[in-house]
């Protein structure tokens, strides 16, 4: 896609408190923004907000109704970053119903919650942005975040089919873009340093957040309907999903390897884990 005149107005962020969420706020304050920082922890979304300059709100995606309740109390809308998301590991029959319903509720039910409510305020009136932080587990299979790449899978799904319905009709000034970033060291993976589960998060390049962060604001200026960061990675992991087949006696060695690559990560690392 090509590149378009920058968006300006109010910005929401959700999943806002930490991690990727808040570099991804603080960016947007940067640029003029007026943010609100929504994340189901308030002392979290408060405290960031306060550092940052914004605004924070109470907000659980699950709840579409409360999606709209935002969307219709900020009437300067011009981006929905749907940031908010969890993740589980281990092979899928080992994961609960109630865990499933849960990463499938706000990892792919709080995409669409979050789309929805704000293109009920973009399309009347031909303009807005909404970008999904995606994964690129949504792009091949994720053996042992088997849960989790499901419903990465289905929120890419959404993400591209919504916006070509757009184009479909005509309606190019709203602009939707998934970015596919690999593994980031965030809370989300401090957790799981010590989980040889997680090795598909430490399979690849090992990114920082301010890095992620830059590239999703920069979708504003240059839309893309799918962005994967770092790209040779997108290739490698597509080149795996077209022939799994190919790859699956390899994998058990490949499995015990990166389970043993989380203990060589930097002692920075390490420090965010402890806290």
């Amino acid at each position: 896609m090509t590149a378009h005149t920058t968006v300006v107005g109010a910005a929401v962020v959700t999943g806002g408190a930490h991690g990727l969420g808040a570099e991804i706020a603080r960016l947007l304050v940067a640029r003029g923004h007026r943010v609100i920082v929504a994340d189901r922890d308030a002392d979290g979304a408060q405290a960031t907000a306060a550092a940052i300059g914004a605004t924070a709100v109470t907000l659980d995606v699950v709840d579409l109704e409360a999606c709209r309740a935002l969307v219709a109390a900020t009437p300067d809308l011009a981006v929905w970053v749907n940031n908010a998301g969890i993740l589980t590991t281990g092979p899928s029959w080992e994961t609960d119903e109630a865990t499933r319903r849960r990463l499938f509720d706000v990892n792919v039910h709080g995409v669409i919650n979050g789309t929805s409510a704000a293109l009920e305020a973009f399309r009347p009136v031909g303009r807005g942005a909404v970008i999904n932080v995606v994964s690129l587990a949504g792009i091949s299979p994720a053996p042992h975040e088997t849960i989790y790449g499901a419903t990465k899978h289905a929120a890419l799904a959404y993400s591209v089919s919504t916006q070509l319905d757009l184009i479909i009709r005509g309606e190019r000034g709203i602009r939707i873009s998934a970015l596919c970033p690999d593994g980031m060291w965030t809370p989300m993976l401090h957790t799981r340093a010590r989980d040889p589960d997680a090795w598909p998060s430490w399979s690849g390049a090992m990114l920082s957040a301010p890095a992620v962060a830059k590239a999703a604001v920069a979708l504003l200026d240059h839309p893309r309907m799918v962005r994967s960061l770092p790209r040779w990675r997108a290739v490698q992991l597509r080149l795996f999903a077209i022939a799994p087949g190919l790859v699956a006696p390899a994998l058990p060695q490949v499995c015990r390897r990166l389970a043993r690559s989380c203990w060589r990560l930097p002692r920075s690392c390490w420090r965010g884990a402890q806290h």
